[in-house]
């Protein structure tokens, strides 16, 4: 099976569950040399959504999962595939079982935009649920955003 790389609100479990139920999770990593960002501001009703760039000396936590192929068509659904709002890239994902090749989601838009607040603070309890580590969650909690009814 091949695995998928989460590191927003897919890192919760629960969430995990609800969109892809057939598919395990298999254990947590980093994203070495990337880091975590937002963009697409004028495509998500909220503002600014999560995504994953290239980034030398960052990193980014993620859950890896590995997805069964009905699971894997009804996430690239959610994610907006389809649409064109994410594309799939693959990535290298460090674990303390040694390096994974995964898939994972990066936003086909330009990176730029603050996030709101309940998004963030949604992002932030994933990362926490999802076996992050504390300080990773608290930088998290820390990012600049916006209110919510901004």
């Amino acid at each position: 099976m091949p695995s998928y790389a989460a590191y927003a609100s897919n890192l919760d479990p629960e969430v995990m569950a609800r969109k892809a139920p057939h598919s395990p999770l298999r254990s947590t990593g980093w994203l070495v040399d990337w880091r975590l960002t937002f963009g697409g501001e004028d495509r998500s009703w909220e503002g600014p959504v999560a995504t994953v760039v290239e980034a030398p000396g960052d990193q980014v936590y993620v859950a890896l999962y590995d997805v069964a192929e009905a699971d894997a068509e009804r996430l690239d659904e959610v994610e907006g595939v389809g649409v064109g709002l994410y594309r799939k890239v693959r990535v290298r994902v460090n674990t303390l079982d040694g390096d994974v090749v995964a898939w994972t989601y990066v936003l086909d838009d330009y990176e730029g935009g603050v996030p709101t607040a309940r998004y963030l603070g949604g992002l932030a309890d994933a990362a926490e649920a999802g076996g992050a580590p504390h300080d990773y969650v608290l930088a998290l909690r820390a990012r600049p955003c916006r209110s919510n009814d901004a």
